[in-house]
């Protein structure tokens, strides 16, 4: 997509939430009470699936009216391949380090803790299960919902380019159907079930999806009319939410709602997440236009590299959030020790995915070519 014509708002918002995942797989990190998770009643997975739909629609929506329907299929299911290949390797990498941890520190409290006991106790069949996505360790279940999602894409996008309703409509009862009956989809080991059901999460995926389609003009009309409900959703929550942290540190402190709201099912998309996550959409998109000067300033440059390399700053995030628990449990988790690991594993996403953005963009520029009527003095077999 051309620099032109790329909306940064979506590299910004995606590289935060990639953040904000890394923060928030590391267990009472000081740092988890300054992400979106400790003011609303949702967190950055809703962040991270929506703006993926809303991308995917964009994306696949121009090869589709470029190039046809076989063509942009091709790119979805092509792209759900490059995911499933990049799982797989997480899936060896994120063994290998709790592997190792265990066995260096002699601490097997995080093999149950990390979900990779049955792979050490079943190696057999739990590789198989995880080769079918079945088998999904702790950190690792966003990407086969992801996977999933894409696969059944090419549909939801010519339908989508018809006719919103025909696919949002279906998409939202069997959310309801979710809600109302529990259904979900098993797991492995036996009597476990996706983390992220995807039965549940389709529907923020493909409400986001049906955002990115191109002339969504009565989304701009709802938009301005719902904002003000939207204000008083997303302050409702702050309230409650933070009212929810001072008890948990102040235990005389009374807590709104606690009882009545917790827990808030993520594995099923609780609809009070859902809600609360669209009234941030509609707030953030009113205040935040395409053209925001803050989105080409060189504080801002890191966090949309990594939203721009969000495969591999995922996956990297997932093994330094997974190495920051284990540093922290294993020598000292004092506040600066926190600080100074969460500030060493978001440099490293944002360096990364520097080098990655350095690398891709040369790669495109080509080797210069000469026109030469022969072999050249520096390259003797004329290549």
């Amino acid at each position: 997509m051309p620099a032109s014509s790329r909306d940064l708002r979506l590299d910004f918002f995606r590289g935060i939430a990639l953040i904000f995942i890394f923060i928030d797989h590391i267990p009472e990190n000081v740092l988890g009470y300054f992400t979106i998770q400790a003011v609303q009643l949702f967190d950055a997975a809703e962040i991270f699936i929506f703006i993926s739909g809303y991308t995917a629609a964009l994306v696949y929506g121009r090869i589709l009216a470029s190039q046809g329907p076989l063509f942009a299929t091709a790119r979805i299911l092509g792209r759900a391949w490059q995911l499933y290949v990049a799982h797989v390797f997480l899936f060896v990498l994120f063994i290998a380090e709790v592997s190792y941890t265990v066995a260096t520190f002699n601490n097997p409290m995080y093999n149950d803790e990390m979900g990779v006991a049955d792979f050490l106790e079943q190696p057999h069949i739990a590789i198989v299960k995880a080769l079918l996505l079945q088998f999904q360790p702790t950190f690792l279940a966003i990407l086969p919902l992801y996977i999933v999602l894409l696969v059944v894409f090419p549909p939801v996008l010519l339908g989508l380019r018809r006719h919103a309703l025909l696919i949002l409509l279906p998409s939202a009862l069997l959310y309801l159907i979710v809600q109302i009956t529990n259904l979900s989809v098993p797991a492995y080991p036996e009597g476990q079930v996706w983390f992220f059901n995807p039965l549940a999460w389709q529907f923020l995926f493909i409400a986001g999806a049906a955002l990115g389609v191109p002339d969504r003009r009565e989304w701009r009309r709802a938009q301005r009319a719902v904002l003000p409900l939207a204000l008083v959703i997303v302050a409702t929550g702050f309230v409650i939410k933070f009212t929810w942290i001072i008890h948990g540190i102040w235990d005389p402190f009374p807590a709104i709602f606690l009882k009545e709201l917790w827990p808030l099912s993520k594995s099923s998309l609780s609809p009070i997440r859902l809600v609360s996550f669209f009234a941030m959409v509609v707030i953030v998109t009113a205040l935040v236009p395409a053209g925001a000067g803050f989105l080409r300033s060189p504080v801002a440059r890191p966090v949309i590299l990594c939203g721009q390399q969000s495969l591999e700053i995922f996956c990297l995030g997932i093994l330094l959030s997974a190495l920051g628990h284990f540093v922290l449990s294993e020598f000292d988790s004092a506040i600066g020790i926190q600080l100074l690991v969460n500030l060493a594993g978001i440099l490293a996403m944002c360096l990364t995915a520097s080098m990655i953005n350095w690398y891709k963009t040369n790669s495109r520029r080509g080797v210069p070519q000469t026109v030469s009527a022969g072999p050249s003095r520096g390259n003797p077999a004329g290549q």
